[in-house]
């Protein structure tokens, strides 16, 4: 919340207009319903996950969606502004700055300071937009997943958990074949 001066030190919300003075410092600042979240930059693990995917889904993409990774503003509202690690949007609902609209795909790679945030609040977050379809991936070494929702009515509903060097063909929002282990295969020796 931000502070505003007078007698009553009222507190209001942020907006997307506070987030363009944010300091250009690394972290990634988003909003969900006035609600200011910060986060470090990630480190080497979520990019080589994050990207891999971009990557993936970048391959299998028809020509009238587009594959995004972050930084790129998914803002519904004066009150939220999301960034999604990698998202797929119909190429006509993009401006150059941002998408105003649900995309299709919402992608978050959990970090060890992002878990809880990921898992609850941005995936609510994506739920109240519409997203149709929603991943978190999880680049741990031990083993390495990404877990699939698909939006059923209001709620996510869990489609599919792919573990380590299993396969999962995804049918959302276009055909696309991952395995978790690949996607961090450029953090092995």
């Amino acid at each position: 919340m931000v502070a505003m001066s007078g007698p009553a030190e009222a507190v209001r919300p942020f907006t997307v207009a506070d987030l363009e003075e944010m300091p250009d410092d690394g972290r990634r600042y988003e909003l969900i319903d006035g609600e200011l979240l910060v986060s470090p930059a990630p480190g080497w693990r979520h990019q080589e996950m994050a990207l891999a995917i971009y990557r993936v889904l970048h391959a299998a993409c028809p020509r009238d969606l587009r594959v995004l990774a972050a930084p790129f503003a998914v803002r519904t509202d004066a009150f939220n502004e999301l960034q999604p690690d990698v998202l797929v949007a119909r190429y006509a609902d993009l401006s150059e700055r941002a998408l105003t609209r649900a995309p299709l795909l919402a992608v978050e790679v959990i970090s060890p300071t992002s878990r809880l945030r990921d898992a609850n609040l941005k995936k609510a977050a994506y739920a109240r937009l519409g997203v149709p379809s929603f991943w978190l991936a999880d680049p741990s070494l031990e083993q390495p997943c990404v877990t699939a929702f698909e939006l059923d009515g209001e709620a996510y509903r869990e489609v599919a958990v792919a573990l380590g060097g299993d396969a999962w063909e995804a049918n959302m929002p276009f055909a696309v074949r991952l395995v978790p282990a690949d996607l961090i295969a450029g953090l092995m020796p």
